[in-house]
């Protein structure tokens, strides 16, 4: 279904809620050619919902689990600057629900900060079809009613943090869905029309521990240096003992 201004949800978005499927991303690549344009698919439940590198995805009651669905041309590189709008939507969403900004700050490449604990993350999945990609789905993971528990996550991770603890917000996905859409179409047309150079600049104006020494791992290989900036594909720039390094994909800890 698609809604229209009296809701208040984008026009020419599509809206799908179940109440329980495998996974929204994988809903996403099944369904795509039921939808011409973008769309969101809502789940209540997911079974087997999965993270960053095949990671299990716990999604306790309450929590917002859901794909945005749409066409990209350009290929893997254009694909994975959604992950900045994306960041970018959650964060006028949680400011939208809560009246609040200063909670929140992104972290490089898909992490959604809330008093510098995790809140949200973010997967993004190309779409395959004849061996080319035609489109990518966003998945989204959001800590609405409740954060998963530490011992769950690596000792070194992120601590996680839940909406309505953090912030004594209450919000159900259905509530929380629709300001996510309105804010995803926002910047989704801001790249369309202007290009990724208005959205880092606003991704970098939210950006957590700009300026501070961070750490980047890809695999067993490990770069440590001060996080100088995000360039303009996207990439995480350090500086460190050896000059600036450019990372297109890492899991960052501070």
């Amino acid at each position: 279904m698609t809604g229209g201004p009296g809701d208040g949800w984008p026009l020419g978005v599509a809206r799908l809620v179940l109440d329980e499927t495998d996974s929204t991303l994988s809903e996403a690549d099944r369904r795509f050619e039921e939808f011409p344009g973008p769309a969101w698919i809502l789940a209540r439940r997911q079974t087997t919902a999965r993270g960053r590198r095949g990671r299990p995805w716990k999604q306790p009651e309450g929590n917002f689990a859901g794909t945005f669905l749409t066409r990209v041309e350009g290929g893997p590189e254009a694909a994975a600057l959604r992950s900045f709008t994306a960041s970018l939507a959650l964060y006028d969403a949680f400011v939208a629900v809560t009246g609040r900004t200063e909670p929140y700050s992104l972290k490089w490449p898909n992490d959604v900060l809330l008093n510098g604990g995790k809140v949200a993350g973010i997967l993004l999945e190309s779409i395959q079809r004849g061996g080319r990609m035609v489109g990518v789905g966003i998945g989204i993971g959001v800590n609405l009613a409740e954060a998963p528990a530490a011992a769950d996550l690596p000792p070194e991770a992120v601590r996680p943090a839940a909406l309505a603890s953090e912030t004594g917000v209450l919000a159900t996905p259905e509530e929380f869905l629709t300001p996510l859409a309105q804010a995803m179409a926002a910047h989704e047309r801001t790249l369309r029309d202007y290009g990724f150079a208005p959205i880092r600049e606003a991704w970098l104006a939210r950006a957590a521990r700009l300026g501070e020494e961070i750490v980047a791992r890809t695999g067993k290989a490990e770069t440590r240096g001060i996080f100088d900036t995000v360039d303009e594909q996207g990439r995480l720039i350090l500086q460190t003992p050896i000059g600036r390094q450019a990372i297109a994909a890492a899991d960052v800890y501070f």
